[in-house]
């Protein structure tokens, strides 16, 4: 039996995805600080914590990074080891009004071999922030900070190493909308010209499709648990997703219930394309509209930037790709199934 070339990619690109996505290690970043809250006019000292860091004795800079782009120096870094140091800043009384609130900062490490690594939501106990006395101030341009171009994943807060899930978790279910697309092309197909072949390949791919929806909710449910700290948070994009799957599974089982194939194969097409107008509904649309902890709804930023860097899509997009290749792969096979035994009842 011939092998078809896409068959043949599918196999090395798996591999490629599964070594990669695994053995690629994260940039320097700074893991954890402490305290994330400090006041201007005293003398703070902040801890801080690196992740696959190189930290130097007398090269690693520490800045406290303003709204308005103004950096504050560290007057002392005290390097303990390469993934701890603790850094002192020192500001003039001018940095505060008489209104307590907290300002939103960025800390900032920069090591020669590391580049420099951010830590968002440090606040400082300032209203507003003055220069009347520049000791204290530096206009040191954030494109002065050392660029490191190493092949390394982009290390984000909260996430860590479980940005490596988005190889699969994310991956799984881009492959699985290109699954259940094509099975409602062959569905209408189907519709148009009553060909059962058509039914069965709409099937096939949507059983697929329904296996790689089971996967997506199973990859998304683990990295839950180490970002969010449960398996299932009421997040609105999760309860759409588990609703637009149990639509998918009431296809697999309305299919089953009906004994006559051309009934069968007609309601079944009709069905799918119900199933896959709700699943774009429930999955993309709605969780736009509401608070969510996923990127591109409620509010969140879409993958971009360093969310999905030049090492990122090196390996995500091959993992789409590989991904729909064994979907389709595991489809014909499916469909074979349904031919034998089609045949075998007529």
């Amino acid at each position: 039996m011939k092998l078809a070339w896409w068959k043949l990619l599918a196999i090395p690109m798996m591999l490629y995805v599964i070594l990669a996505g695994t053995l690629i290690p994260l940039k320097p970043g700074i893991y954890t600080y402490s305290p994330t809250r400090i006041t201007a006019y005293e003398d703070e000292t902040i801890k801080i914590q690196g992740y696959n860091t190189h930290f130097e004795a007398g090269e690693t800079k520490v800045w406290v990074k303003l709204l308005n782009d103004r950096m504050v120096p560290a007057h002392r870094v005290n390097v303990i080891n390469e993934t701890n140091l603790e850094a002192s800043f020192k500001f003039t009384t001018d940095f505060v009004r008489e209104d307590p609130a907290f300002a939103d900062a960025t800390l900032i490490v920069d090591t020669p071999s590391d580049g420099y690594s951010i830590a968002p939501n440090l606040r400082l106990k300032a209203s507003e922030v003055k220069n009347r006395f520049g000791v204290f101030m530096d206009t040191y341009p954030l494109t002065r900070l050392t660029q490191v171009d190493d092949f390394k994943l982009p290390f984000r807060q909260i996430l860590h190493e479980t940005i490596r899930n988005t190889f699969f978790h994310v991956a799984i279910w881009m492959a699985m909308f290109l699954l259940l697309l094509v099975s409602c092309y062959h569905s209408i197909q189907y519709l148009r010209k009553g060909d059962l072949a058509a039914d069965r390949t709409s099937a096939s791919l949507t059983s697929v499709g329904l296996f790689f929806g089971i996967a997506g909710l199973l990859t998304g449910s683990m990295w839950a648990k180490f970002t969010w700290g449960t398996f299932w948070t009421n997040d609105i994009k999760l309860n759409m997703s588990a609703i637009a799957m149990l639509i998918y599974f009431a296809y697999w089982l309305l299919r089953n219930s009906i004994s006559d194939i051309d009934s069968r194969a007609r309601t079944s097409s009709v069905y799918n394309l119900f199933a896959f107008t709700s699943l774009m509904i429930l999955v993309m649309v709605i969780p736009r509209f509401s608070d969510s902890l996923h990127p591109g709804n409620g509010g969140n930023p879409a993958f971009a930037g360093e969310d999905l860097d030049s090492t990122l899509r090196a390996v995500f997009y091959p993992a789409i790709i590989a991904y729909t290749l064994l979907g389709f792969w595991m489809a014909q096979l499916y469909r074979r199934y349904l031919d034998l035994l089609y045949n075998h009842n007529d």
